[in-house]
């Protein structure tokens, strides 16, 4: 996928015109990293707005007692670090690569000008900024309430909207991350996401290949965990 075709994706673009887009796609750079690499982090100052164009990267904060926690894994066609771009305040979290990645990057000014000049980019990042917010009460008020299981299904529910796909009813995750991100996630430990996924396949809600994971029927999966 070109640079451009995978900016029309990006949700916050989505309607643009292809000139429109040419003008966006001139004023940005791109950069590699490697896995584990600190793209960006929490309380330091930043004037850059990232697209992912290949790989991952998970969105982290360290708690009190100094436990990383992963507050969402994007891919390929999300975007982040426009918080700081908004309020000119610190970044409010830590991007860490996934695995080797690369993203576009666009500076503050640029960034600006653009939702100046494309009012319809604001009202869709106002959209995608309430859904994400959405995303985070639906979560502290499961892991509030939740026992581990349940927690376990809402972090595999975040997985399937972020980095699945659909096709028939069954959700495939590629790549799935690693037992311990998981848990990362979930506010709990690697034993238990590995028990509770062991529970999963023997309910026949899951089933696991390699690094993939399928949910063998999304609708009844979200109906039991949401």
């Amino acid at each position: 996928m070109s640079d451009l075709e995978l900016l029309s994706t990006v949700p916050i673009f989505i309607g643009l015109r292809s000139t429109d887009l040419e003008e966006l796609h001139s004023h940005m750079s791109k950069r590699a990293y490697s896995k584990d690499q600190i793209i960006l982090m929490e309380d330091e100052f930043g004037d850059t707005f990232f697209i992912i164009s290949k790989g991952s990267i998970k969105v982290t904060r360290l708690s009190e007692d100094g436990r990383e926690v992963i507050l969402a894994i994007l891919g390929q066609g999300d975007f982040f670090g426009e918080m700081s771009l908004l309020d000119g305040e610190t970044r409010s979290a830590n991007a860490i690569s996934n695995d080797n990645c690369e993203v576009m990057i666009l500076k503050r000014h640029d960034f600006l000008r653009f939702l100046e000049k494309f009012p319809k980019i604001a009202i869709s990042l106002l959209t995608e900024l309430a859904g994400r917010i959405r995303k985070s009460d639906q979560q502290i008020e499961s892991f509030a309430l939740s026992d581990a299981e349940q927690r376990i299904g809402v972090t595999l529910l975040r997985l399937s909207e972020e980095l699945g796909t659909i096709h028939k009813g069954v959700v495939r995750i590629k790549k799935l991350p690693y037992q311990q991100d998981i848990a990362n996630m979930a506010g709990t430990s690697r034993e238990t996401v590995s028990r509770m996924l062991k529970l999963l396949e023997e309910k026949d809600f899951i089933s696991r290949r390699a690094h993939t994971l399928s949910i063998l029927d999304y609708t009844k999966f979200r109906n039991a965990f949401m």
